[in-house]
This record gives structure tokens, C-alpha cells and sequence, in this order.
């Protein structure tokens, strides 16, 4: 992996973390005639090269990536290509990288390779790719006086091939891959050398986190890593990945519980918040942390406008309706190369006076434009003669809400699988289900 001669004092250790890069994401926008590439996985790369200059610059004494290099597990060999690009600049620079294996990184099947497999393969020097849970100790850190503690993404399926369980109890799995992270973190604080500054990482969510809306189609199938254990005052630097949301959990209290985010915006759910990365000055029992705002991100911006009808509903024109919709968008200086998302709700007689082109040629500065409709449609389920609201269980009646709702039987079904979940937590009889 390389050697190299310990700059950092051994009092003190200037770390960067990052994490969730997603260089991959191309879900909006062109391409560019330059590159060939997405135009948004170059809003992502800006943000990496971003990241990877400072730590060059500020010669940084080590890197954490905390795990989602790419949205896919199997990326796309020019998206390897622009990853690879990037970590061997720090490489070159003598400055070593922690890269932690996330959930995106990782193959579906056990046996095949993961996303960033290629750093391992080739023995990239300064870089070690943490695929597995382990402590490491400085002569693993290329000399480093620290130690990691590291916790890429468990799989639940490889958890229950390799203890014989169920894959029907789901709780049961989760359950015991919170206990197996308990145990061994415990076990490795034990064994580690307290004169030397401790680091966990982990791609996971912790108990308390608050998360993002990439988060919401994942709700209540992970498994969660406890507060109390990267609390732990034994440790002084916790980098985590995985939730998109820049957070500090233990903050003013020691040690630093950082998820510092995507390093660009995903989607709309993260419209309102900054982009980060984060420089840590780890001392044994004292960290300080700097908070880097990435600047320049591509903006998301949601707007939402009502329109009402009239007493009598000739009195409207598409003129009148395509202005108050446009009146709802941002200022032209605004609109200006960002990402936008109109929400129209309008009675479904008004359908076609909304003038949609006129809209987008209105908004043509904009990176992308997104209208998106919805028609208010009065809907009544009625319920058989010989049935009344209180003789129906709570499933019964949120079948009936979904369907006047006309929500995807899709998405019905795995909220369904929610609430089911939710009222058993909560210890209602199944027979009232």
C-alpha cells in the first residue's frame, strides 16, 4: 500500500470526511459535448475535485470516505473511470484514503466484487478500501498515530447465511446486527492503545439521526447503529455516511457524531440545505471540527401554486391561469441554471388551460424544468349497505383511503406492509388487522 514518513504530529491529526458522492447520479439535465458525460455527474465531479483539492492543498494527514461512491452497484466504466481519476490524485500526493464500502457499493450477491473492488485489486498506494469490519491500528495506516474503527455496510442477507436465520424476521436480523456492532466495537475499544486518538467510521443510520428524503423509500428496513455507542467518550472522531442530511449528533459534546451529507443535492427533498465536507484536527480527547460548505451546487427550487375555481368557472382563460403559474415561479435570475419543480393543484376542469409550453419556454433558463399536475378530483368510496365506518379494522378503512387517494397499488402495497408494521409495534391484537 505504500509508505510514507509520519508528517503529523503525534499530538494531532488533520483528517477530511466526506461521503455519499453518488458521482453517477445523471437523473436531470444533458449531456455535455466536451466530456460526453451527464451534465449533472459533472456538477458531482466539481464537487469532488472540490474536496480533493483541499485535502491536497491543506495536506491533510488522512481521508475518510464514508462509504456511496456511486447511486449504482454496478457503475458504468466511464463513471469508474472519473471515481478513479480523483482518488488517484490523492494517491500521487502521498496523502492516504480510507474508502468505506456502502450500501450503493455494495454487489447484491455474495462472492462478487464490489464498486470501489478496484483500489484492493490493484494496490493503489495510500489507499485501503474497508470492506469488511476491523480495527486499525498505525502500522495499517501507513504509520498514522491513530487508530479506526471501521463499519462499512452490513449485508442482512450475508448475516443470515452466515448465522442460519430466517429471512422472514426481518426485526430478528436487524436485531442482531445492532448486537453483533455493539459487541465488537466494545471489544476493539478494549483492546485499543488509549494514548493514541481513536476514529470510528461507519456507513450506516444511527439512532436519532434525522433523515433526508432519499431515506423515505428505505423507512423501517435498516438497521440501526445505537446513540450511546458513538457517544462513546472513548472515541474522538465518529465519520459516518449513509444519510444525506448534515448532522452533527453529540453536538458540544465529545466526541464529533458527523454525517456531513451529499456532497451535491440529490433531489428536491434536499433543496433547502448547503452541501458539506468536513476538516477534523483529532487530538487524543480533543477534536475540532470545520464545517467546508460546497459552493456552487446546482439548486433545486419548489415552488407550489392552487388555483381555486371560480363561481363561475368561463370567468378563466389560459392567460390568466398561465400567469398566475408563472407568478409563481422564482425571479428569472433565480430560475437561471437551476433544477425547478412547479406543483399545480387546480380543479381537473382546468386541465386544458394550463398552457405547459408556455410555461417552459418561460422558464427556459432554468437546467430543468418540472411541471407537475395534480388534478383535484372529488372521490367517494362508498361502503356496502351492511357496512359502516366503525365496523371496518384500520387496514380496511387505509385500503379505502389509498383507493379514493388512486395511489399505485405498488406503493399502496408497501405502505400497507408500513402500517402493518406500525400497529404491531404499537400492540394492537392482529385479530383486529
Amino acid at each position: 500500500m505504500g509508505s510514507r514518513a509520519v508528517a503529523a504530529r503525534s499530538d494531532r491529526m488533520k483528517l477530511l470526511h466526506f461521503a455519499d458522492a453518488h458521482i453517477d447520479m445523471a437523473n436531470y439535465g444533458r449531456h455535455d459535448p466536451e466530456t460526453g458525460l451527464p451534465l449533472r455527474v459533472l456538477d458531482f465531479l466539481k464537487s469532488l475535485d472540490t474536496i480533493v483539492d483541499a485535502a491536497i492543498t491543506e495536506k491533510v494527514d488522512l481521508v475518510i470516505f464514508a462509504g456511496d461512491a456511486y447511486k449504482d452497484r454496478a457503475p458504468a466504466p466511464t463513471f469508474q473511470r472519473e471515481w478513479g481519476r480523483r482518488i488517484i490524485r490523492l494517491s500521487q500526493a502521498q496523502i492516504p484514503a480510507l474508502l468505506l464500502v456502502g450500501n450503493h457499493d455494495l454487489a447484491p450477491a455474495a462472492g462478487r466484487a464490489h464498486a470501489i473492488q478496484e483500489f484492493d485489486t490493484l494496490n493503489v498506494p495510500f489507499v485501503r478500501v474497508l470492506a469488511r469490519p476491523e480495527l486499525l491500528r498505525p502500522e495499517q495506516l501507513w504509520g498514522l498515530p491513530l487508530q479506526v474503527i471501521a463499519w462499512p455496510w452490513l449485508s442482512r442477507s450475508a448475516i443470515v447465511a452466515s448465522r442460519g436465520l430466517s429471512v422472514a424476521d426481518p426485526a430478528e436480523v436487524n436485531r442482531l446486527i445492532t448486537e453483533i456492532i455493539i459487541d465488537e466495537t466494545n471489544a476493539w475499544l478494549e483492546q485499543a492503545d488509549s494514548s493514541l486518538p481513536i476514529i470510528l467510521t461507519a456507513h450506516a443510520s444511527v439512532e436519532g439521526a434525522a433523515y433526508g428524503s432519499e431515506r423515505t423509500v428505505m423507512l423501517g428496513s435498516d438497521w440501526l447503529v445505537p446513540a450511546s455507542l458513538v457517544r462513546d467518550p472513548r472515541l474522538d472522531y465518529v465519520a459516518l455516511g449513509h444519510i444525506h442530511k448534515p448532522q452533527d449528533l453529540n453536538e458540544g459534546g465529545r466526541p464529533p457524531v458527523i454525517y456531513p451529507g451529499s456532497i451535491e443535492r440529490v433531489d428536491f427533498g434536499e433543496a433547502g440545505e448547503a452541501r458539506f465536507f468536513v476538516i477534523a484536527e483529532v487530538s487524543r480527547g480533543r477534536t475540532h471540527v470545520d464545517w467546508r460548505e460546497l459552493t456552487g451546487t446546482r439548486r433545486f427550487i419548489e415552488r407550489r401554486a392552487v388555483l381555486t375555481a371560480p363561481v363561475a368557472a368561463a370567468e378563466e382563460s389560459t392567460e390568466n391561469i398561465t400567469e398566475k403559474l408563472k407568478s409563481a415561479l422564482p425571479a428569472q435570475e433565480e430560475l437561471d441554471g437551476a433544477i425547478i419543480k412547479l406543483i399545480v393543484e387546480y380543479p381537473h376542469e382546468y386541465d386544458a388551460l394550463i398552457d405547459e409550453p408556455a410555461l417552459r419556454k418561460h422558464a427556459a433558463n432554468a437546467f430543468e424544468f418540472h411541471l407537475v399536475r395534480r388534478p383535484q378530483i372529488e372521490a367517494r368510496v362508498r361502503l356496502p349497505g351492511d357496512q359502516t365506518l366503525s365496523s371496518l379494522s384500520p387496514l380496511d378503512l387505509l385500503d379505502r383511503y389509498w383507493l379514493a387517494k388512486n395511489i399505485d397499488p405498488a406503493e399502496a402495497e408497501a405502505l400497507e406492509k408500513l402500517a402493518r408494521q406500525v400497529i404491531s409495534d404499537e400492540g394492537i391484537d392482529k385479530d383486529e388487522l
